[in-house]
């Protein structure tokens, strides 16, 4: 990932429609994994809508600084195979 909250933005402005891959620390040693698409960009965070079978929730937001500081990672399809 770039190294500049501008740049993620860019990136992911790019990217909107796309299938992803977010992987997300939960606590110490747990890791969220969701697949969804990638809808929105706003100025500060990003939505992304995620597939039916991932349970109740219907969309998540994440800020570009947990991009930016690898709280979370994001794979689009391409670069998940």
């Amino acid at each position: 990932m770039p190294d500049s909250i501008v740049e993620i933005k860019k990136k992911l402005d790019e990217r909107i429609g796309e299938h992803v891959l977010v992987k997300a620390q939960a606590g110490r040693k747990r890791i969220t994994t969701h697949h969804g698409i990638l809808s929105k960009t706003y100025p500060a965070v990003f939505v992304v809508h995620l597939n039916d079978d991932q349970g109740m929730l219907d969309r998540v937001s994440y800020s570009y600084t947990d991009l930016l500081t690898r709280n979370i990672s994001i794979a689009f399809d391409e670069e998940a195979e």
